[in-house]
């Protein structure tokens, strides 16, 4: 037999449209299209109903796609978290793109010059010395950008805790060149996964009073503030009727994952599980265990293992690099996805070698930054591939 040339060799893609969803190669990230469509809607019309902008935020899926799509329904924009995350989504047409978050040394700063000159771009500050960089590379490169001053609000993390040095890095920006001021950044963070309705919703409290002190004392020292931005998927109902809040930056409400799925929930903003891990069972060593191929590779665990959509009963119990393990829970009676057929060393196992099984995961955000393509699926059956076309861009 000849030998085929190793240049010859292609890599097969996972999916195409057309084909069932069970026929889809795995690992795969793979969105429910129905259940994305009305997660879209729901926030978009509750920003709408609020009087407040929707500006998703693209570090949950790093999808230029997924941005057109929430832009084709109302949101004003985008954010990203980082400069070079931003450049595929100016690639794809979107034109107005907060990065929030302090943008620190020469090498970003020029980068984020030239992305200015692209499309609207605004940033967040929270330090004279970076404001005097940023200002410098914008000269440099005859360049403008907005620069949002950011406050902390709670999260103890970046920000001005200090309503002087609000008032004097806002007057700073005035007096410089090449960057304009557009308001407050007044983001928590922490709060979005506190699991209880209520004191999400003081905690949320606290955080759009501090914001709008910090406003206050601008509007006093005679510097208007008409953008606070901050808000995200866990806080979104509240910040959006706080009266304080003018954006709202959620992003992981368009997929959900296991994480949010453990929050207390009101009715005004139900969202669904859209995005999932499509990964084949391997082997079903016992009654007991079943082995997929989407581990550690595949999706992230800081935030908890991933869940099991499909098999009531069965637990996603270990990661490995290459291995995900299933465990049933006791007295766990389970009708699985296909064929309750399996080798009879395998007792009765709810599967069979080549079963697909969909698995929710913990944390959206870095899950997304493992996988290439988004296979999206209507019904069962592919329609569509999406570049996740940001994957690695943590510059």
């Amino acid at each position: 037999m000849a030998a085929l040339p190793a240049a010859t060799l292609t890599l097969p893609p996972a999916a195409v449209p057309g084909l069932a969803l069970s026929q889809v190669d795995t690992p795969s990230l793979v969105l429910d299209l129905d259940a994305f469509e009305a997660n879209l809607q729901t926030m978009q019309r509750w920003a709408d109903r609020h009087g407040v902008s929707l500006r998703p935020h693209g570090k949950a899926h790093k999808c230029p796609e997924v941005s057109r799509r929430q832009i084709a329904l109302g949101a004003r924009g985008i954010c990203c978290q980082k400069v070079s995350e931003a450049l595929p989504f100016i690639q794809a047409g979107i034109d107005d793109i907060h990065i929030s978050n302090e943008v620190v040394g020469p090498a970003k700063l020029a980068l984020l010059a030239q992305l200015a000159r692209a499309a609207r771009i605004s940033v967040c500050v929270d330090h004279p010395d970076n404001l005097a960089a940023i200002a410098a590379a914008m000269v440099a490169a005859q360049a403008e950008v907005e620069v949002l001053i950011e406050v902390d609000v709670g999260q103890g993390r970046c920000g001005v805790s200090d309503a002087a040095m609000v008032v004097a890095l806002a007057r700073q920006i005035q007096q410089s060149p090449g960057v304009r001021f557009g308001g407050l950044q007044a983001y928590h963070g922490s709060v979005q996964h506190v699991r209880g309705h209520a004191e999400r919703a003081a905690i949320a409290a606290r955080a759009a009073e501090a914001a709008a002190n910090y406003a206050r004392e601008l509007r006093n020292a005679g510097v208007p503030c008409h953008r606070i931005t901050g808000a995200g998927t866990g806080s979104a109902e509240f910040d959006a009727a706080s009266g304080v809040y003018t954006e709202l930056q959620a992003g992981s409400y368009a997929f959900m994952d296991g994480d949010y799925g453990a929050n207390a929930w009101s009715d005004a903003l139900a969202f669904r599980n859209s995005l999932f891990l499509l990964t084949t069972v391997m082997s079903v060593p016992t009654a007991d265990r079943i082995v997929v191929d989407a581990g550690l590779k595949s999706t992230t665990v800081e935030s908890g293992l991933p869940r099991v959509a499909e098999l009531a009963g069965w637990v996603y119990t270990g990661a490995n690099d290459e291995h995900g393990v299933l465990k049933a829970q006791p007295d766990t009676v389970a009708a699985g996805p296909g064929s309750s057929a399996a080798p009879a060393s395998a007792g009765a196992s709810p599967v069979r070698l080549g079963d697909t099984l969909r698995l929710i995961p913990s944390h959206v955000d870095p899950t997304f930054n493992l996988h290439d393509k988004l296979i999206v699926y209507r019904q069962g059956v592919v329609v569509d591939i999406w570049d996740i076309a940001a994957r690695g861009l943590s510059r």
